[in-house]
């Protein structure tokens, strides 16, 4: 074969092997593994702009894409159940409270959250008690306990006796905080029936503690559930606007007008009316007669403090609006209860007071640091 010719011949069966091979190989690019395609985020004390290296913490990456950039209380619900679930309630808890810690706006649904995953331990560990409180449950004033305490009673067949048991022997005032939220989960949100739950305790100090948790959830109940709803007719309030307070007994007057203003607050719209804490104060005159506008100004400030931990200057303004001074001493009690619930440490008080930048609330506040933090 002439040169020429035998050239064109090899060009020719080339060119047709490089089509068959073009043809019948797979040119879908392989899949680039995550480490490498997705660096992850920079660690909290990265400066702004640094990248970590992708293969180092790929979960963490993970988990910072999937926080929104707001908490609802359905969100953060939702993350923390889904942890519990995959690891277990003393991890769970933590990351609720470097939440709430980090983002203090949180902290107004950081309780009732906490009551959720209390719910659930119980199931998830077949009512064995002690393996559910085993976890550290100071988190979001004591929610876990308290929700771990209720389902323990709701489930019980005999809730009269299992709830003098169940907090035995040390009977902390937590636990039987929680079972009062459980009388009224037993007691189908009927406050006498209730009432007479939290009587079973032998000492008046249990009886009171327990009729916190009871109005507690009377007046805010945290459960999305309409058989938990605030059992307050519309006719009894008109006619009374503390319903039921004034008719309690001597020993129960006090807590049920302290969460009072729970209810009245979320029924206006707090969230979205800041001016409602001030007007807040002028309802709880309602129960001057009865001696109850004390404590309901004390619950005014409490609830004031909880829904503004980022603000806390601001908490103490609206304080400072009542017309009269012992009202404004107890709002500002009322505050440093709540802040000291939530910041647990000896110095909170002090952090709080020098916040504030009205010295006559200054002074409240000081005076109101011994005041006790059993109230959530």
């Amino acid at each position: 074969m002439q040169p020429r010719a035998f050239a064109i011949v090899t060009a020719l069966l080339l060119g047709v092997l490089g089509l068959g091979s073009v043809a019948v190989t797979d040119w879908t690019p392989e899949p680039v593994t995550a480490a490498v395609a997705e660096p992850a985020a920079p660690g909290p004390g990265a400066p702004a702009g640094t990248a970590a290296v992708g293969a180092a913490q790929p979960a963490a990456g993970a988990t910072a894409s999937a926080d929104p950039a707001v908490w609802t209380r359905s969100t953060l619900r939702n993350k923390l159940m889904a942890e519990m679930e995959a690891t277990d309630p003393g991890i769970a808890l933590a990351e609720l409270d470097r939440i709430t810690k980090q983002l203090p706006y949180t902290v107004r649904f950081c309780h009732p959250i906490a009551h959720e995953l209390g719910h659930a331990a119980v199931k998830r560990f077949n009512a064995d008690f002690q393996k559910v409180i085993s976890f550290p449950h100071e988190t979001c004033a004591a929610g876990y306990l308290h929700g771990a305490v209720e389902e323990m009673l709701n489930a019980s067949t005999q809730p009269e006796t299992d709830l003098v048991k169940l907090c035995a022997p040390r009977n902390s005032g937590p636990c039987i905080h929680g079972v009062g939220h459980g009388t009224m989960f037993v007691a189908k949100q009927d406050v006498a029936k209730a009432r007479e739950l939290c009587n079973t305790f032998t000492t008046d100090q249990n009886r009171i503690r327990c009729s916190e948790g009871l109005f507690m959830q009377l007046f805010g109940p945290d459960e999305e559930d309409e058989k938990a709803k605030a059992n307050l007719p519309a006719d009894k309030l008109a006619q009374d606007p503390l319903y039921p307070c004034k008719e309690q007994p001597a020993l129960f007057q006090s807590a049920c007008f302290f969460y009072a203003p729970t209810f009245y607050l979320s029924s206006h719209d707090y969230p979205n009316h800041p001016e409602v804490y001030a007007e807040a104060l002028k309802w709880c005159l309602n129960g001057k007669a009865s001696g109850g506008s004390v404590d309901c100004s004390r619950g005014v400030g409490s609830r004031t403090m909880k829904y503004n931990l980022d603000r806390e200057d601001w908490a103490a303004q609206q304080c400072a609006t009542a017309a009269d001074g012992w009202q404004r001493k107890a709002c500002a009690e009322g505050l440093v209860s709540y802040y000291t619930v939530n910041y647990t440490d000896a110095g909170a008080a002090g952090r709080l007071c020098a916040k504030f930048g009205d010295k006559e609330m200054q002074g409240y506040c000081r005076s109101a640091g011994g005041l006790s933090a059993s109230l959530d």
